[in-house]
């Protein structure tokens, strides 16, 4: 296809930055640069219909680490790694918020469960939970880290929750609505559908060559998270995430966000559905892939444990899946550097990007200082 004189010269003429991948660190990255360049040309490449990533596929979880999860980062990180990851992601939120707004994006922070399948493994974070809340206690200035008992009346675990008192939640896809609603009204241009191949640099600019033009940028910045070993030669592995939700439930008295089995399962309520994912860890190496899909090892094992754990008196009935693409390593920090001289990534989030999303983005725009 030929574009005409007027589409080449209003979005691939002259542009100062350019930004592959419409999610939160991509959008919030042209916000950043907006803001420091208000007569900026700005240009965000999106390869699907909507940001193609876990941006508007998460369970829209606003948290920073069950207990589990921090105590098992403490065995790969220092504590005070431990401590700047929790810092960090409590800083994105609040980033997050101040952005959008919390009624926009519909924040509860209606606290988050951590619910043990034996006594034993319990214990052992029982143990450690006040170590834990001292380590955190310079961010939080009160405990993170409580017991309650199991007022929700689940099956098949121990009597006791760990409750995390800060975590909330968000409406994934009003987020990502308000996200692309502010950037469009700074005039910054989004394309969708449109896929980059390659790119390649010298000292003025960067050529951008994709499945349907190729153009001329002054500044590369990569925002692909889980599909950036695609383009980059990064230490970032894809993780897919299944999840599904259930059609709506009378009486639904489920509210927080929960994690189970060391989080690799985690469930909320959503307009009176059940919102439920994970599962990764009965297939590592089968999820590790860029393609979207459900298996049947997975959603058998989320439906079972729905009717049996979660709802085991309840009439249930499964509306719909999906899954998402996350980006994670063997370490819990993003990649966030310069690449070359005009050429900047902001990736591997490992799979706390409606955490560290915003600020991410907003570093990523601060790195061409």
């Amino acid at each position: 296809m030929s574009f005409s004189y007027w589409e080449l010269k209003e979005w691939f003429t002259n542009i100062d930055f350019t930004i592959v991948g419409s999610g939160i660190v991509g959008l919030n990255c042209a916000l950043q640069l907006r803001e420091k360049y208000p007569k900026a040309k700005i240009l965000v490449l999106e390869k699907g219909m909507l940001p193609q990533g876990a941006s508007t596929k998460n369970a829209g979880f606003a948290c920073f680490g069950s207990l589990s999860e921090l105590i098992d980062d403490l065995q790969t990180h220092t504590e005070e790694e431990v401590f700047n990851l929790v810092k960090k992601r409590w800083q994105g939120l609040q980033l997050l918020r101040t952005t959008l707004g919390d009624k926009n994006i519909d924040f509860q922070q209606n606290k988050g469960y951590e619910l043990f399948l034996t006594t034993e493994f319990y214990e052992l974070c029982l143990d450690k939970k006040n170590a834990i809340n001292k380590l955190l206690e310079p961010l939080f200035s009160s405990d993170v880290f409580t017991v309650d008992d199991n007022k929700f009346h689940f099956k098949s675990i121990h009597q006791n929750y760990i409750t995390n008192l800060f975590e909330g939640q968000i409406d994934t896809g009003k987020m990502a609505a308000k996200l692309l609603e502010k950037v469009l009204s700074s005039g910054i241009k989004i394309i969708n559908n449109i896929q980059v191949k390659e790119f390649s640099e010298n000292n003025e600019h960067v050529a951008i060559q994709t499945n349907q033009i190729t153009f001329k940028t002054k500044k590369l910045f990569m925002a692909t998270n889980g599909f950036a070993n695609q383009l980059l030669n990064e230490k970032v592995q894809p993780a897919r995430a299944q999840v599904l939700i259930t059609k709506p439930i009378r009486n639904l008295h489920i509210k927080g966000t929960f994690h189970l089995d060391k989080g690799y399962y985690y469930f909320r309520n959503i307009d009176d559905r059940i919102l439920f994912g994970g599962g990764r860890n009965l297939d590592f190496k089968g999820e590790e892939t860029t393609n979207f899909g459900e298996t049947a090892l997975i959603q058998n094992k989320l439906e079972e444990i729905l009717k049996t754990t979660i709802l085991p008196n309840s009439e249930i009935e499964i509306d719909h899946c999906w899954s998402g693409i996350m980006g994670v390593g063997n370490r819990k920090k993003a990649i966030l550097k310069q690449l070359s001289n005009n050429v900047f990534c902001g990736v591997r989030l490992g799979g706390m990007g409606v955490a560290i999303g915003s600020l991410v983005g907003k570093e990523l725009a601060e790195l061409i200082n």
